[in-house]
Parts: C-alpha cells; structure tokens; sequence
C-alpha cells in the first residue's frame, strides 16, 4: 500500500517540470535563487522573491508588495512580464526584479492620480538597464 503512494507521487511529479531560477533583485549584493513549478506564474513568483528577500535580511529594504515591483527577462530585452504569464513560458532561468516606475511615481504624487515625471528622473532606470543589458560578452 505505501509503495503504491509512492509511485503515484512519483507519477504526478514527474508531469511537472520544476526550474532552478536565479532572480537579480536591483540595488542588491547577488541572486536570489529557489526552485519554482514551470506553471507557476509571474506574480507568485515575485511575492516568492520578495519574502525570501525579506527573509534573508537584505538591502535595501524591498516591502511586500507585489503590485510595486515588475519582472524582466534580459533574454527577451527590456520588456515586462505580465503577471498573468507562467514563468516556464519563456524558457529563461535568469530574470531581473525592479520597482515599478508607475508605483514609484504613485508614491511620489502622494497618490493624487497625476504622475509629475523629472527630465532626468523619466528614463534614468530604463536607460541604465538597457545600457547592463548591451554588456554581454559576445562569442567568437
């Protein structure tokens, strides 16, 4: 009886492929990396990050809220992942967490709807990320 409970375990995990993920969270010291089902989808990936981080006692301190932060895949450049995607859709194991320009903005306005954008303080983080993104070692 217990051999057959193993089995049947060992029958339902095997349908589930599960990745090693290593997340660069911005502002901090290296990755984050933990095991996550390939059906998992972006935002309990990110809640996931943001509580191991926690949990860890990194710098800066990040929060807990999920909404504040966004999900990149430097594979697929500058673009953000949804929420609603699953992680194992893109066939990347390396991803990229920042705050969100559109939450940062929100919390500067003191939420009053209207987003009061500086020159210099537009495009500085999409700017730096891309120029990161361009210092790939290229192959021979």
């Amino acid at each position: 009886m217990l051999m057959n409970k193993q089995k049947k375990t060992q029958i339902t995990n095997n349908n589930k492929r599960r990745l090693l993920i290593s997340i660069n969270v911005m502002g901090s010291a290296g990755p984050i990396r933990f095991v996550v089902n390939e059906e998992e989808l972006v935002a309990a990936v990110i809640e996931t990050t943001l509580k191991s981080y926690a949990r860890e006692g990194r710098l800066p301190v990040l929060g807990s809220d999920n909404n504040a932060f966004c999900l990149y895949c430097p594979l697929l450049g500058s673009a953000v992942l949804s929420p609603w995607d699953k992680i194992g859709s893109h066939g990347a194991r390396n991803f990229v967490l920042c705050k969100n320009p559109q939450a940062t903005n929100e919390a500067a306005d003191g939420g009053s709807g209207t987003t009061s954008l500086s020159r210099r303080g537009s495009g500085s983080w999409r700017a730096w990320f891309n120029k990161s993104l361009n210092l790939k070692v290229s192959s021979h």
